[in-house]
């Protein structure tokens, strides 16, 4: 069964991959925001209940992103672009908030998930087209402050599906972090969000009825190994790019790229 539907739904799945496993690469963002929409789409498409389109897409998305940020991170790693020491700080709080977010995904509705989705990545979109300039004596906080800034954008990755940079660039690159640094610990960030989040929704869906065959839980077998390979291989080719690219035209990409994955998502509550 795993087989025929992977099959019947492959290229468009490869498809996502490439375009997803770039994006993580390139903007730190583990591929989320863009495995989200397309995935929800796909899965209505196939057929699949309403009332758990988007709790599969989340679920799926957080999982093909714990391969994508090794492979993101290790490659901006290489370049001297993650800070470990933000990662370390940060990752206590991320480990709370992912399971306060991935429980409390089950009990909204998928319109609700959708407005939520649509509503802050709109936020980081302005925020980065905006590129207003952080005060010069502004700094990261300290470790109380940064748990729960952790604690906050892995709440807010749940249940939006990514891998946190929707938050975490705009956040670190506000407390004077350059910006390519901001993506690459980003991209390193992502991996404890999206560990945390894969085993909420595994546990969270395991007791849901009317999943559709191939579903462990809220993560949905047959796309996730679609996407994988292809987006683990082209996230190191995102992550290369971004170390070449100017930092204005970075936030400009950025924001681009969030600007209309905000629109669509809208668009799909409002008609739901």
């Amino acid at each position: 069964m795993l087989s025929a539907e992977l099959l019947t739904w492959l290229p468009a799945y490869l498809a996502l991959g490439i375009a997803g496993g770039f994006a993580a690469g390139l903007l730190g963002i583990g591929g989320g925001m863009l495995y989200v929409p397309l995935l929800t789409w796909l899965f209505e498409a196939q057929g699949f209940a309403s009332s758990t389109l988007l709790h599969l897409a989340l679920g799926t998305s957080l999982t093909t992103i714990v391969f994508t940020s090794i492979s993101s991170a290790r490659t901006h790693h290489a370049k001297g672009n993650v800070d470990w020491s933000i990662v370390r700080g940060i990752t206590p709080g991320i480990l709370v908030g992912g399971v306060i977010g991935g429980l409390l995904a089950k009990h909204l509705s998928t319109t609700t998930l959708a407005l939520i989705f649509a509503a802050f990545v709109t936020y980081s979109a302005v925020q980065m087209f905006l590129n207003a300039k952080p005060k010069p004596s502004r700094s990261l906080p300290g470790t109380a402050g940064l748990i729960g800034v952790g604690a906050t954008i892995s709440t807010l990755s749940q249940l939006v599906g990514a891998g946190g940079g929707f938050l975490s660039v705009p956040f670190m690159t506000w407390c004077n972090v350059n910006m390519h640094r901001a993506v690459g610990t980003s991209a390193a960030i992502g991996l404890p969000i999206a560990i945390v989040g894969t085993v909420a929704f595994f546990f969270s869906g395991r007791t849901v009825t009317g999943l559709p065959p191939g579903s462990l839980g809220f993560i949905y077998l047959p796309a996730l190994l679609g996407v994988l390979v292809p987006s683990v291989l082209m996230a190191p080719v995102g992550a290369r790019l971004a170390s070449r690219l100017p930092v204005a035209t970075l936030k400009r990409v950025f924001a681009g790229f969030l600007f209309v994955l905000a629109l669509k998502m809208l668009h799909s509550a409002v008609v739901a």
